[in-house]
């Protein structure tokens, strides 16, 4: 998949397993920014990864570190796809994001921190 920058260059989108992205984050190469709306992060999230919802998406303001790539999620792949749209249509030079969404990576086994529906508690299997 190819999105066009300004000048008509194609800037390759590249759909990330989420073991693959687990990894880069983990190892810190990258930063994972979800693009889900605030309830649904509060409800569950990846651990590290900051809230930038779609609904306010402004691909300026998302933090750009020349030393590590942004990935971006949602809950399947189709917000985080229209988000890369997004940050392609100003000029952002961000092209990565999870295949799947945080529904694939649960699948894959990978952490996530929630929260108990009947007490609230935080439910965090990295922290112990």
């Amino acid at each position: 998949m190819y999105f066009n920058l300004p000048g008509d260059i194609p800037m390759p989108i590249r759909e990330l397993d989420p073991k693959t992205a687990y990894e880069a984050a983990t190892s810190n190469q990258a930063v994972l920014i979800d693009v889900r709306e605030p309830r649904e992060y509060a409800a569950e999230r990846i651990h590290g990864a900051s809230l930038h919802p779609l609904s306010t998406f402004d691909a300026r303001a998302l933090p750009i570190d020349k030393t590590r790539e942004i990935i971006l999620h949602c809950g399947s792949g189709k917000r985080s796809a229209d988000a890369l749209a997004r940050c392609q249509a100003a000029g952002v030079p961000i092209t990565a994001h999870v295949k799947g969404g945080i529904m694939a990576w649960k699948q894959a086994g990978l952490p996530t921190i929630a929260l108990d529906p009947a007490t609230g508690a935080v439910l965090d299997p990295q922290r112990r």
